[in-house]
């Protein structure tokens, strides 16, 4: 398997930066950095209008999911230095790619393929459930997606 990314060396910091840039850039009118136990930035929050109305979203860095995949395809060869700092890597790598999937979504946005709102729907976020559009879904078994009076 062929990960994208995984080898970057673009700090995740760097790459947060970046992404806040192009949020504001299209009309972000707040930011907030979510932690995770390691003070590692695990999600970023942001509030867009849309129609007039202030709409919360939060795009995810689910870092130890991305750790768990690099490990998974370390070689049998990989340096023991290498292996301690595959947390930081993952960091890395998640936020990078993070990074690429928000600039390509907003240069589609600037061409108007698509809209903001098509784009980002999933990361509407509730505030009081601590929940996505997309979690609340598959909560209910993506049942709210599914054609009248049928079930999986």
């Amino acid at each position: 398997m062929s990960l994208k990314n995984y080898t970057s060396s673009v700090s995740a910091s760097r790459s947060i930066s970046y992404i806040e840039e192009k949020l504001v850039q299209h009309g972000a009118k707040q930011i907030l950095k979510l932690y995770d136990g390691k003070q590692r930035v695990s999600g970023i929050c942001f509030i867009m209008l849309y129609e007039g109305a202030e709409i919360p979203y939060k795009l995810p860095a689910r870092l130890p999911e991305c750790e768990k995949i690099l490990r998974q395809n370390l070689s049998s060869r990989t340096r023991p230095e290498t292996i301690q700092k595959l947390g930081e890597q993952a960091e890395r790598t998640a936020w990078k790619i993070l990074l690429d999937w928000v600039d390509a979504q907003m240069a589609l946005i600037e061409l108007s393929q698509v809209e903001m709102m098509e784009v980002f729907l999933p990361y509407v976020y509730d505030y009081q459930k601590r929940q996505t559009y997309f979690e609340a879904l598959k909560e209910k078994g993506f049942k709210a997606l599914l054609p009248a009076g049928k079930t999986t």
